[in-house]
């Protein structure tokens, strides 16, 4: 705990069998971690028995595919029903170091920040750590839209790597989101709708094949997805339209 706060991490899962355990224990040597609670997205392989046989690791497993989105959805919920004050989704595929989870538990739980990401682009090596080009051209693309769009200065809105405080989770409207990829870029757009602040740490950017990935034509439809939620933020802000994902003030 922090100050007395319960911090959950959440791994929403697919085929991570082959990394669930490396990350698993890079995880729990974080001291500030009080549980850990993994989300298995109906895996072809045998993720849910490797995360069984985990200690302080409550497995939830879908009986059908639900999607990327679908699968956050979940996590947050059985986060939110298991306590936690200040939740990080951690991929299980170990592409992003756990050993940030103390900074980021502590800038919520010192009351700085109620949302914390992980960038990959904020200290200037993602490149050099494996980014495929065209993904680095399309996550500068689309992060310049969004900040535009959005009235914010962001790195990058495509991290996996995030912290959210209870407050926010409580408060936004988790199911109006798609259950596809775009529900990163969707979750963030509601967190600035209601008036929160986004702070940003480095993070390095390490890719490598038992990393999960998006191939070119999912990349594009979440691309789609980023520009179009944009559009719509945009468009309710100046009262033009209305969406239940950014509800207007009562």
């Amino acid at each position: 705990m922090i100050h007395g706060k319960k911090v959950v991490v959440v791994m929403p899962a697919y085929n991570a069998a082959r990394t669930l355990e490396k990350t698993y224990h890079e995880v729990m040597e974080q001291e500030v971690v009080d549980h850990v609670i993994l989300v298995d997205d109906a895996s072809k392989d045998s993720t849910s028995d490797v995360a069984r046989a985990l200690e302080h690791v409550t497995v939830h497993t879908h009986p059908e595919n639900r999607g990327y989105g679908g699968n956050q959805k979940s996590c947050y919920r059985l986060a939110l029903d298991a306590g936690a004050d200040i939740v990080i989704m951690v991929h299980p595929d170990y592409q992003y170091t756990p050993l940030l989870i103390p900074a980021m538990s502590y800038m919520i739980g010192n009351g700085l920040y109620p949302c914390v990401l992980a960038s990959r682009i904020l200290g200037g090596y993602a490149k050099e750590g494996g980014m495929p080009w065209w993904k680095f051209i399309a996550n500068r693309f689309l992060t310049l839209w969004c900040n535009i769009f959005y009235g914010a200065k962001l790195s990058e809105y495509h991290t996996g790597y995030r912290a959210y405080s209870r407050e926010i989770l409580e408060e936004i409207d988790l199911e109006a989101n798609s259950d596809d990829f775009v529900f990163d870029n969707q979750i963030l757009a509601q967190v600035l709708w209601h008036g929160y602040t986004i702070a940003e740490i480095t993070c390095p950017t390490k890719y490598f094949p038992e990393a999960s990935s998006i191939n070119f034509s999912r990349s594009m439809r979440y691309g789609i997805g980023c520009v179009l939620t944009a559009v719509q933020f945009r468009l309710c802000r100046w009262g033009l339209l209305s969406a239940p994902r950014f509800p207007r003030a009562r």
